[in-house]
């Protein structure tokens, strides 16, 4: 018996392992060797290839291809009609599944709606992606990233608030009180 809920309309090929709680939504493909953990949602028209890996509790939105070499931990949100991709130079008439560069997004990260996230960056601990923005490196934990190219404009902390620095490197954040130290390496959580 199925521990997963998944529309009528949504295809899961035999050899996926699909954690309990997961819900999978209208006109989705998940393709076999896939992983998805618990408590999971994929919304409508979502394509996850074999070797795609997702953690606990991801909420993917509406109209997201996660293609091979794409992992996200636990806690990853990602926005309606993300773009992700797994070759540099793509062309029709190369064959390259042999140069797919991995995709890693950490967890509690969110990508905001309509960003492309160009293959082979690590993408931080609840870093935060804006809307419509293009990722093309790496992005450090706790990052909020906007643009094309992405580029830093702040800090978020974990619930998803922007954080403001003292003289001496420090914020809290307003919701949990969780203090944070800014140094040139980029952002950690002291408490």
């Amino acid at each position: 018996m199925d521990t997963y809920f998944s529309h009528e309309t949504a295809v899961v090929d035999p050899g996926c392992f699909i954690g309990a709680g997961t819900h999978i939504w209208h006109f989705s493909h998940l393709m076999t060797g896939c992983r998805i953990g618990g408590g999971c949602s994929l919304g409508q028209n979502v394509f996850v290839a074999g070797s795609v890996v997702l953690g606990r509790n991801v909420k993917v939105q509406n109209n997201v291809s996660l293609y091979d070499g794409v992992t996200c931990e636990d806690d990853v949100f990602i926005g309606p009609s993300v773009v992700f991709t797994n070759v540099i130079n793509p062309r029709s008439q190369v064959n390259r599944k042999s140069e797919y560069r991995r995709t890693h997004v950490q967890k509690g990260a969110t990508l905001g709606a309509n960003a492309t996230i160009i293959c082979g960056v690590t993408i931080g601990r609840y870093a935060f992606v804006g809307a419509g923005a293009v990722v093309t490196r790496h992005v450090l934990p706790y990052a909020l990233v906007v643009g094309n190219p992405a580029r830093p404009v702040g800090w978020m902390s974990e619930r998803g608030h922007k954080l403001q620095f003292d003289a001496q490197g420090r914020a809290q954040c307003p919701e949990t009180g969780q203090s944070y130290q800014l140094s040139p390496q980029g952002v950690t959580l002291i408490d």
